[in-house]
């Protein structure tokens, strides 16, 4: 019984982890995506800011794009900063619920264990009585 436990509790261990990988994954994958987003939101904005500063004054221009360059950079490190925020939030959300999900498994599994347990010894108990009853 306790090879037959200790199998079980392995077996849970190797799956909370290959469910703990694979939203590792899952975050990194996410983050990608918005990294690279962001990556082509910043191309087309220095694409369009260096096409109008050809097309106005050098001097009032270059001011102005530099405060949008920092307004957009501030927004973007704020949006990333956010996304980041989120998806720890969700990915400890999710480790909660895993971590619940697997205790309460693990919850049954030890009752189910002990059931048999208690079964196990009163079916030896009765056949002990019969032997020696017998005897």
């Amino acid at each position: 019984h306790e090879r037959e436990h200790e199998r079980e509790i392995s077996e849970l261990a190797a799956k909370h982890e290959e469910e703990m990988e694979k939203l590792r994954a899952e975050l990194k994958e996410e983050q990608r995506c918005l990294l690279e987003e962001l990556r082509q939101q910043l191309a087309a904005t220095h694409k369009a800011e260096h096409e109008q500063a050809q097309l106005q004054s050098q001097t009032l221009h270059s001011l102005e794009l530099e405060a949008l360059r920092l307004t957009l950079n501030n927004m973007h490190t704020s949006q990333l900063e956010l996304t980041q925020s989120n998806l720890r939030k969700e990915k400890e959300t999710a480790l909660v619920e895993l971590r619940e999900m697997l205790n309460d498994k693990r919850a049954q599994e030890v009752a189910i264990l002990q059931s048999r347990h208690q079964l196990e010894w009163e079916k030896v108990r009765e056949q002990c009585l019969k032997e020696r009853e017998d005897l």
